[in-house]
């Protein structure tokens, strides 16, 4: 699914808070009817996915298998990409360490994937292994590494798309 979609606007103020629940639930349940994943996460390697496949100097990406860990989208030449999505928050989703290795490769590269509040692509950042490297950051409570959503440490990687 591309996630150039022809946006449509329904002016939901005229409804009551009920109305609007009500119509949440609907669209929930018609999502789940024809498994169509509404997630931040799933609209960012989405977007990333195609990002990469209609531009010509990037490689072309597929999604990874489900179950994959930590790597959500493969390139031609068998390069792994952990993508990572960030709309609201002040960081990436989380990169889980190897149980028995906290060291080991888990991808060659990470892409960190900005949305507007149109779910809409303003920023693309690429990040080699190494270069995730020196930018991760612990989360305590999650057990796992993230990048944090600030200039330095986006400026460590690659800028791949900015939004003008």
């Amino acid at each position: 699914m591309k996630m150039t979609l022809k946006r449509k606007t329904i002016d939901l103020e005229k409804y009551t808070d009920e109305d609007v629940i009500a119509f949440r639930i609907q669209v929930d349940k018609e999502f789940k009817r024809r498994n169509i994943k509404f997630s931040v996460g799933e609209i960012g390697e989405t977007i990333a996915i195609n990002y990469f496949n209609d531009t010509p100097r990037l490689s072309n990406l597929q999604k990874a298998p489900t179950g994959t860990k930590n790597v959500d989208a493969l390139s031609r030449n068998g390069e792994r990409y952990s993508i990572k999505t960030i709309k609201d928050g002040s960081k990436t989703g989380t990169v889980y360490p190897d149980p028995a290795n906290k060291n080991k490769q888990l991808f060659e590269y990470l892409l960190v994937v900005q949305l507007n509040d149109n779910y809409e692509l303003s920023a693309l950042h690429g990040f080699s292994w190494e270069q995730f490297l020196k930018v991760r950051q612990w989360d305590k409570t999650m057990n796992a590494w993230y990048i944090p959503r600030t200039i330095k440490a986006l400026k460590q990687g690659e800028s791949i798309y900015e939004q003008q």
